[in-house]
């Protein structure tokens, strides 16, 4: 009887070994075929999947003893991730130019981020300021209501410009005189670039980080963002302490390249990655006499 005893053993032994071969094979080409259905994800969903992953862990290493719901992500960072990870449009600045950002807002959110421009990028950016307070300004009333219905969380508003492309020269020449370079409320400024009809919020709020990524500058009839440019450096200077992250897009462009070294100063500006440049600007109101551009 042993020897049948053997063989039944050998038998299972081999059928064994038979199944679960066929088993890796299966998980073999199941992990084959997902990964050509689902390429990798796009810089922006690469970015919110970095700060999904952060915000994780802190809080598991924050909160050991806790009950496990306390380690899921935000609503409003899923909604983003299901968001870019879904959409077939991107945001227009590149993954590099957007990790500029996200480090500063990594380091500084949650905070005060006031961004000039409602688009593609604006979940994003909400999203990656988690827990602090994200202000959108936007041109275009009817590019605002759209935006809305599919984002009601998204804090924005409406805004006009008096000025034109075509008067940045003349607009460069304005900004040197006395009534611009005085460090002061833009709300209250005697400057013609200042805008002065912007929500209470915008000139009540102490901001951490400010992106200049509107209005529309790329013809000559569009207003341009000759006062965007001037009021976020004049926000800056006007906080009663600390500095301010100003980030300025398409620096490639005439108008975005000569009033950010203008009015955000060369002596300013951190780094400058593809088409977006940072500044770091500090309070005007410390106590110390400084130039309005450094020297």
């Amino acid at each position: 009887m042993r020897p049948k005893a053997n063989q039944a053993l050998n038998f299972k032994v081999l059928l064994l070994g038979v199944f679960l071969a066929f088993l890796l094979l299966f998980v073999l080409r199941s992990s084959l075929s997902l990964s050509k259905e689902n390429p990798s994800p796009s810089p922006v969903t690469q970015t919110l999947l970095a700060k999904a992953s952060n915000s994780k862990n802190n809080a598991e290493a924050e909160a050991t003893s806790c009950s496990p719901a306390c380690t899921k992500i935000p609503r409003s960072l899923a909604q983003a991730l299901i968001h870019y990870s879904t959409s077939t449009i991107t945001p227009q600045q590149t993954f590099k130019e957007i990790s500029v950002s996200a480090r500063v807002l990594e380091k500084k959110s949650p905070c005060n981020f006031l961004v000039f421009g409602l688009g593609h990028d604006s979940l994003m950016w909400s999203a990656l300021n988690y827990g602090g307070r994200t202000i959108f300004l936007e041109e275009d009333e009817a590019w605002i209501e759209q935006i809305r219905r599919r984002f009601p969380m998204l804090e924005s508003y409406h805004v006009t410009y008096d000025s034109k492309v075509n008067q940045a020269e003349n607009l460069m020449e304005v900004g040197k005189g006395l009534e611009c370079t005085a460090v002061g409320d833009p709300k209250y400024s005697m400057c013609q670039l200042a805008l002065k009809g912007l929500p209470a919020e915008v000139y009540d709020i102490k901001w951490d980080l400010i992106m200049v990524d509107a209005p529309t500058g790329y013809y000559d009839e569009a207003p341009g963002r000759m006062s965007a440019i001037y009021t976020a450096g004049m926000l800056a200077r006007n906080r009663e302490e600390g500095e301010t992250d100003v980030f300025v897009h398409d620096v490639n462009r005439e108008v975005e390249d000569n009033f950010s070294k203008a009015f955000l100063c060369e002596g300013y500006m951190k780094m400058q990655e593809g088409r977006l440049r940072h500044f770091t600007i500090p309070s005007h109101r410390d106590g110390l006499e400084r130039p309005f551009c450094p020297e």
